[in-house]
């Protein structure tokens, strides 16, 4: 059977509930708003499987100190819902976000870098990113160390 799954641009607001859910369970819904959400550089990404939205991730030009690269992105708030975790959708949407941000700059020096959970480095390593410096707590959620990877 064919897959049914599209990746497509949302909106800031369509993330929240995902968010909600799969990064910040139990939490109120204010805890899933980033700065940055509604940056004119910023674009967020949908996952469906036919009318459901099922993953998100966002893309924010934002640079991070440790890195020297002109043009930077950071990537926020990916999460796939649970029942659809390890069949390929977080590898679909993140290669998908890479080849929109290669596509849409012409920087050959480009960066995207995030705050990974600690238990996701293993998946982000399969995708070529880097940890750099230590880990760290973000209060309230969990451990997390910054990745990257030149694009």
């Amino acid at each position: 059977m064919a897959s049914t799954r599209t990746i497509k641009l949302v909106s800031e607001t369509q993330t929240y509930k995902i968010r909600q859910e799969v990064l910040r369970p139990g939490k109120p819904i204010n805890e899933c708003i980033f700065r940055g959400d509604k940056d004119e550089d910023t674009f967020h990404l949908g996952l469906y499987e036919s009318d459901e939205l099922i993953g998100v991730a966002s893309f924010m030009k934002i640079c991070n100190p440790l890195f020297s690269h002109n043009t930077q992105y950071q990537l926020r708030g990916m999460a796939i819902l649970p029942g659809y975790q390890g069949k390929g959708d977080g590898s679909a949407l993140l290669k998908h976000g890479e080849l929109v941000l290669k596509s849409n700059n012409a920087d050959t020096n480009l960066l995207l870098w995030f705050n990974a959970r600690e238990h996701a480095t293993a998946f982000y390593e399969k995708h070529g990113y880097i940890t750099i410096g230590e880990k760290f707590d973000i209060p309230g959620v969990c451990p997390h160390i910054v990745m990257y990877k030149r694009l």
